[in-house]
């Protein structure tokens, strides 16, 4: 990056942060701050170990210093402002989920930014579902990171004080890592006339965790079935490994005659019932989990960025999302600094390609150009332009 860039980044950094006043996480004195200054060559220098108390009041300080990110810990600590760990006194943790596009087993080298982030939103309702319906949390702060994905901070009280060992527990479980089948199951004993010992029927739990997950595709599944002309669901039937015309005849039949069975999640109503159960499990757990970062919610000491600050590798703001908005926010606009959009320059691109900003599109050949300032800083903060003379 050139000298001319950094200064100009800089200085429309701080232009933001002069008419921007952001919100401190709770007991932000409390809390580990670090930030990362603008530097001149290829690496970047990390500030760390900084107490509130050495920054200042945190607008004076981002008009002041101008900083390229800026990140709080989720630890809580009695010496926040120590070098070591040890000695800093650890007191409590937020629980911080990271979900990255770039990590995303769905995403492809050939998506564009918007697909990359349509698909990490996707994962991130995925995980939402995990903390709301299967843990019950209530106290989430949803924020885009300004740049790859979102972040969640967890603040409810009964995870403050979980080690790195509890957290790893509900990392695997969003993950449905070491998910064992068998153990979903519910059982209930059933005294019937005739028998002589009573019989013990398996139910898929329906009404929440991974149980409710899988039960809901058996249920759209063998539903399609159910509604298929008799020859055609034989068939998609046996596509699934184990399933023979038998088989496929019994588990045909079972859609038409006992569905309820099926809607109750009764895995002893027919074998093959609990065959197919089984196999989609797989499907449901490859599928649907959360595939988070998973070192970030596994540790107590962990810095993340400073929601309202902004990303100095995108030129956007990590933004707060509303619950009820997440549906209906757009990265690409609503994380758009205000700061930026009031005037065009001129920037030499060094990497051409298509920019999608603002509701706008942008497709940009190396050379100089006079473009949206949101575009030029954009693109800067990227490492593909550089800024033109005015």
């Amino acid at each position: 990056m050139h000298e001319r860039t950094q200064a100009y980044l800089r200085g429309r950094f701080g232009d933001h942060y002069r008419n921007k006043s952001l919100t401190p996480p709770p007991e932000a004195n409390e809390r580990e701050w670090g930030y990362v200054p603008w530097t001149d060559g290829p690496g970047e220098t990390y500030s760390r170990h900084n107490a509130m108390i050495d920054l200042g009041n945190l607008d004076d300080f981002l008009a002041r210093e101008r900083p390229k990110h800026v990140y709080f810990s989720a630890g809580r600590y009695d010496d926040p402002g120590v070098t070591t760990m040890s000695e800093k006194g650890w007191r409590s943790s937020d629980l911080i989920f990271d979900l990255d596009a770039d990590h995303l087993p769905a995403t492809t080298p050939d998506d564009s930014y918007a697909e990359m982030l349509e698909t990490c939103k996707d994962a991130l309702l995925r995980l939402l579902d995990f903390l709301e319906s299967d843990f019950g949390f209530e106290e989430l702060q949803i924020v885009f990171s300004g740049s790859r994905g979102y972040h969640v901070h967890v603040r409810d009280a009964t995870i403050q004080h979980l080690d790195s060992d509890a957290r790893r527990e509900i990392v695997d479980y969003v993950r449905g890592i070491g998910l064992e089948f068998d153990e979903l199951l519910d059982e209930e004993t059933v005294a019937g006339l005739g028998r002589k010992t009573p019989a013990e029927n398996r139910y898929l739990p329906t009404e929440g965790g991974w149980g409710r997950r899988i039960h809901q595709r058996l249920l759209e599944i063998l539903g399609d079935v159910r509604d298929m002309p008799e020859e055609e669901a034989l068939e998609r039937l046996q596509e699934y490994e184990g399933i023979g015309e038998g088989r496929a005849q019994a588990a045909y039949n079972l859609t038409q005659d006992r569905f309820v069975e099926i809607e109750r999640g009764n895995l002893s109503a027919h074998a093959v019932f609990a065959q197919l159960a089984r196999q989609f499990a797989t499907e449901v757990v490859a599928e649907e989990n959360a595939p988070i970062d998973e070192p970030v919610s596994t540790d107590t000491n962990r810095l993340i960025r400073l929601p309202g600050s902004l990303h100095g590798g995108s030129g956007l703001a990590v933004t707060r999302i509303p619950r009820d908005n997440i549906e209906t926010f757009d990265p690409l606009v609503d994380a758009v600094p205000e700061t930026f959009t009031n005037h065009d320059i001129s920037i030499a691109v060094t990497d051409g390609g298509t920019v999608e900003l603002a509701g706008d599109s942008f497709t940009l050949e190396e050379g100089v150009h006079t473009v949206p300032e949101y575009v030029g800083v954009f693109l800067m903060t990227r490492g593909r332009a550089e800024k033109g003379q005015e």
